[in-house]
């Protein structure tokens, strides 16, 4: 019987070209739209655009974890040593014939394969902004004129950084398939996904302030640190919820408020919460006990209300500031959107359309904390004047 190579390299410049095509239509519209401007504007243009079509492959990868399309392709990073699943069909055939519900069937191998594809050109588009970046930096220093030429450019290591980081979420990506769908690895690779995200919408608002001449906004100590605290709970809620996805956890409880008609169901915490596992084993090598999975779905239930309550707090914060009422607008309706999937997920028994708008809401969420974030700045704490004038007295 013939065994599949879980690494094939063979397809690797064939999957790089498919990236490099996917990329240049973005590419040759920001640049064509944009010809007239300063080199600094088309890589902002250019960063908002990554920016969105990360998000898109951010939507595209949970849908592929969501129909069980994480295994489509076996081996990594082609389809049975192919670029696409084309010349891969009589492998998919024979195993889908021998599973007909998979992992491996043919429309499950085109949702992993599409989704490989969107990465690769995603990371073209990053490698992009790098390599221009770091020449446009060059440019400025070699004198006045060039500096008017390319505009004002954002620090080269913003794109470098981002680089390093898209190419660790394509070993992760490569881990995910090769491991099995290990549960701590997609989660990781989730996680990697969003920080991706953070590290372009970052970029963006760089440049933002440096085009625009804008500075970061002052808030009140207080609500700086509610932004903090809340950006990290927000992190920590999302670990959760891929926690819970990764494990197949979520109708573990299909009611709300309660679970299982108790407010505190059987719970086994230590085997829900042992990372290094493969997917479906418990501690005893067994099948993971019902227990283990009501214990994920609740500590991230329990630790949802804690973080919609921070999330609606601060958007009442920021709307009250004019130069902030925006990301408190979207702070708010994200907060409900988010409630709104969330517990559509639990009552309607996980449909599709809700999982995945669930991710994408997390997702969102990440982008406008971050722009909130980089947009902002504690205010200094000042000496009242009075203070002032009664010390020169």
């Amino acid at each position: 019987m013939d065994t599949q190579d879980l690494y094939n390299l063979s397809p690797a410049l064939r999957l790089m070209g498919t990236g490099l095509m996917l990329a240049m239509a973005p590419l040759a519209w920001v640049w064509l739209r944009n010809k007239n401007q300063p080199t600094a504007r088309r890589l902002r243009v250019l960063t908002l655009v990554t920016l969105f079509l990360t998000f898109d492959l951010v939507l595209f990868g949970a849908f592929t974890r969501l129909t069980d399309s994480g295994l489509g392709c076996p081996d990594w990073p082609g389809c049975y040593g192919h670029a696409s699943p084309v010349g891969a069909q009589q492998h998919i055939s024979a195993a889908q014939t021998a599973m007909p519900t998979g992992p491996v069937t043919h429309s499950k191998a085109w949702i992993e394969m599409v989704h490989r594809y969107l990465a690769t050109g995603v990371g073209v588009l990053i490698l992009t902004l790098a390599v221009f970046t770091w020449r446009e930096r060059r440019v400025a220093k070699r004198g006045h004129a060039g500096a008017e030429r390319g505009g004002h450019v954002i620090s080269p290591w913003w794109p470098t950084a981002t680089l390093v980081w898209v190419c660790i979420q394509g070993a992760f990506g490569a881990l995910t398939v090769t491991m099995k769908l290990f549960p701590m690895i997609v989660t990781l690779h989730l996680l990697g996904g969003l920080v991706l995200l953070a590290l372009l919408q970052a970029q963006a608002v760089r440049y933002t302030q440096a085009q625009d001449a804008s500075r970061r906004v002052a808030l009140p100590a207080g609500t700086w640190l509610l932004l903090a605290a809340t950006f990290v709970l927000l992190w920590l809620q999302i670990a959760l919820g891929g926690w819970v996805s990764t494990n197949y956890a979520v109708l573990a409880c299909s009611e709300f408020p309660a679970c299982q008609s108790s407010f505190w169901p059987a719970m086994d915490f230590r085997e829900g919460f042992t990372f290094w596992r493969a997917l479906g084993a418990g501690l005893d090598g067994d099948n993971i006990s019902f227990q283990a999975l009501t214990a994920i779905h609740y500590v991230h239930r329990l630790a949802a209300y804690l973080v919609f309550a921070a999330l609606l707090l601060l958007a009442w914060q920021l709307k009250r500031m004019p130069a902030m009422r925006s990301y408190g607008l979207w702070i708010g309706g994200l907060a409900l959107w988010q409630f709104a999937t969330g517990l559509s997920n639990v009552v309607l028994g996980w449909p599709l359309v809700a999982a995945v708008s669930h991710t994408g809401g997390a997702a969102a969420l990440v982008v406008v904390l971050t722009g909130a974030i980089f947009s902002s700045r504690p205010a200094q704490a000042r000496v009242g004047a009075s203070k002032l004038s009664a010390s020169t007295s």
